[in-house]
């Protein structure tokens, strides 16, 4: 994944990381949270009836000039260049979502690096139940806790499934096996998301930023805030909606 305009020392800048960049798992796990500290996962383009490009150059000035977020392919995208740039190894995989009632097809995008013979799932583009740290692959069916939340990956035949705990029970998230994808074999994914009517982005504002102890989401016209557990919610009308976009997530439309 490379990009002209990407330079590292401004992604550093854009998310507030600070101390040396290093290839190591460390390093990869600061520069993820401060990522999904700074960068919303938002659908406004969407949303203003665009199609999300994926010309990478496209993502860095969005992301990193203007300052905007993106879905998964951008965000996730984003940090394949930061990865590219400290020569850490990385492959894209395809994700099915498992959370829905009825099948649906490999739309979601993540990442797996490869960091001393270690696999890590890395996303940073799954929205509400998303990992906050990597996680590694080799270690199936442990609970692991990440500040307020609790994910597990296990693996069954060639496919790794990602849960999520809550509300007293496991939750299902999306499963995807280690066949190497390339940037555009996302291009029909991604389309469908722009475009179809059944797409949760096409139907709904679906805006999400992490704090250090949960997250903000704005769904549709709901402000959820979630912290240390405890969620708050209140309706946003659609004349508050760009005070609260720019107030709570940095965004300006």
């Amino acid at each position: 994944m490379h990009a002209h305009n990407f330079e590292l020392s401004s992604y550093l800048r854009r998310i507030g990381f600070e101390g040396p960049a290093r290839p190591d798992i460390e390093t990869v796990a600061q520069m993820m949270r401060r990522q999904l500290m700074t960068v919303p996962f938002e659908n406004l383009d969407v949303q203003a009836g665009k199609v999300v490009s994926l010309v990478p150059e496209d993502i860095v000035d969005k992301i990193v000039n203007h300052p905007r977020g993106g879905y998964c392919y951008e965000v996730n995208g984003l940090f394949a260049m930061a990865l590219q740039a400290l020569g850490v190894p990385y492959q894209f995989v395809a994700c099915r979502p498992m959370f829905y009632p009825v099948r649906r097809p490999k739309t979601h995008m993540a990442l797996v690096l490869t960091l001393d013979g270690v696999q890590w799932l890395v996303d940073l583009g799954f929205g509400s139940y998303g990992i906050r740290q990597p996680m590694r692959l080799d270690r199936s069916g442990q609970a692991v806790q990440q500040d307020h939340d609790q994910f597990k990956l296990t693996q069954s035949s060639d496919n790794h499934l990602l849960q999520a705990f809550s509300e007293g029970q496991w939750l299902n998230q999306y499963e995807f096996n280690l066949s190497p994808q390339e940037w555009i074999d996302f291009a029909p994914a991604n389309y469908l998301n722009s475009t179809h009517p059944d797409a949760i982005f096409v139907q709904k504002h679906l805006i999400i930023v992490h704090t250090p102890t949960g997250r903000k989401m704005l769904i549709g016209e709901t402000l959820k805030t979630v912290d240390a557990g405890k969620v708050q919610q209140q309706t946003v009308p659609i004349d508050q909606r760009a005070s609260v976009l720019d107030q709570a997530f940095g965004l300006r439309q």
